[in-house]
């Protein structure tokens, strides 16, 4: 096989040639795992997002086997993520769900084009103070988006705005129920056990058990997905085409870039994270092709946007993952829940998804990184400060568009900074003759 061509190749062909029982064996119980996790992950990203739960495994299901059969990352696991929440309830709010659907398309269109031109290699050079602004941002909204339902709130709606949101909040306070805020402190008791003691055992499944068990052995009084949304319908989602237009096409041309830098970076930093934990090497450009075809699929079946999840990647390589086998029987096993389980799934408390939610809040956070960012420059600093700043208060779309000029103009000053324009004079040639190896015997 030529190399151009092997260059190529989605990782799971080129890992299938020395596949065996041993490799499956490991694979199936990763997956299983993986996607018993991804199953309160996913109905808490979507909900937190504005959609129904189901719009949540949908979109693992689909775009889970579609990156993990196409990408170019060995352990990869692709799906809903915190990043997207955001951005997403404000593309419903602006455009609605057709519009979201649109939006998610367009961005897998970019996405492609984005792996197809090389552009996947180009995307690790972004300055980490944009990247680590951004994750800051996104946290804190995850975490303010999850109040209500953490404290059991009585509130019609949540305002998508951060100052009118934690207003919101304050006015609603005398609203708290106790039984929800009980459960809500359990399950973050418990995951944060399971994360300092006892990594192996994934925290995000305990608290989805067990929260459910006992809001319904003890009645507690607490809103679950079945009083909110009426439970998770069961079958196969139905494929639905959105309309497209012009007009819509234009509009939501800026939320699709956002969508599309987001999936990108996010994707690529789980592939790398991937990479460290399975001692391998990802193929960027092929990687970010398999997200966008994954985008392009999602919204046929009523999903949301997707890109690669670093904490599920995580636990699929310590649940033993071996190729991308793990990640297509993760998205199969959600497929199983929803066709032969969904009715259980209408008792799961909302308070336990809102810990789970803001337990990733934390996680995503990359809180470690800020007093690395306080040690460089105050000009990185302000790169920083004024991210995380926009990506709170303005629009998230704003955010990421001032994010990528701010990142070429850093470029820029670190290349002004680094090159020198000299006049070449034979003095200047001979100069710099020390330092040419051309002509030397080298040992």
């Amino acid at each position: 096989m030529s190399p151009a061509l092997a260059a190529w190749l989605p990782k799971s062909v080129l890992l299938l040639r020395d596949y065996d029982r041993h490799k499956f064996l490991s694979d199936l119980v990763a997956g299983v795992t993986v996607g018993l996790v991804a199953l309160p992950l996913a109905m808490a990203f979507a909900i937190a997002s504005g959609v129904s739960p189901q719009a949540g495994i949908y979109c693992a299901i689909v775009t889970g086997f579609l990156i993990s059969a196409l990408g170019g990352s060995k352990t990869q696991i692709g799906g809903p993520t915190g990043a997207f929440v955001v951005v997403v309830s404000g593309i419903i709010a602006k455009y609605g769900i057709e519009g979201l659907f649109t939006c998610t398309m367009m961005a897998g269109v970019l996405l492609v084009l984005l792996g197809i031109t090389g552009m996947g290699t180009a995307v690790k050079y972004f300055p980490r103070p944009v990247i680590i602004g951004f994750t800051n941002g996104i946290a804190i909204l995850i975490a303010s988006t999850q109040i209500r339902d953490f404290f059991g709130l009585r509130m019609q709606s949540v305002p998508g705005d951060f100052f009118h949101r934690m207003r919101a909040f304050g006015q609603a306070w005398h609203t708290i129920s106790f039984p929800a805020t009980l459960v809500s402190l359990a399950s973050l008791a418990v995951m944060i056990l399971c994360l300092k003691y006892a990594k192996r055992i994934p925290g995000a499944i305990l608290v989805t058990f067990g929260a459910t068990a006992a809001v319904t052995l003890l009645h507690l009084s607490v809103e679950t997905i079945g009083t909110r949304f009426g439970g998770i319908p069961s079958g196969l989602p139905t494929l639905a085409i959105p309309r497209l237009h012009y007009n819509v096409l234009r509009q939501l041309l800026s939320p699709a870039f956002t969508v599309a830098m987001l999936g990108a970076i996010e994707s690529l930093m789980s592939a790398v994270v991937s990479d460290r934990m399975s001692k391998d090497k990802h193929n960027p450009n092929v990687e970010l092709v398999a997200q966008g075809v994954a985008n392009i699929v999602s919204p046929l079946f009523g999903g949301l946007p997707a890109t690669g999840a670093i904490a599920r990647t995580a636990t699929n390589v310590r649940a033993g993952a071996k190729t991308p086998v793990a990640g297509m029987i993760h998205a199969l096993t959600l497929l199983a829940i929803v066709l032969f389980a969904a009715p259980l799934v209408k008792d799961v408390p909302l308070a336990a998804l809102a810990a789970i939610l803001m337990i990733v809040a934390y996680n995503m956070g990359e809180w470690r990184e800020i007093p690395e960012i306080l040690k460089l420059t105050a000009a990185d600093i302000t790169v920083w400060l004024l991210t995380l700043t926009l990506t709170v208060v303005a629009d998230l779309t704003f955010a990421v568009e001032v994010g990528m000029v701010l990142a070429a103009l850093m470029f820029i000053r670190k290349v002004s900074r680094t090159t020198t324009i000299s006049r070449v004079t034979r003095d200047y040639v001979e100069d710099g003759r020390a330092h040419i190896l051309q002509g030397r015997d080298i040992p």
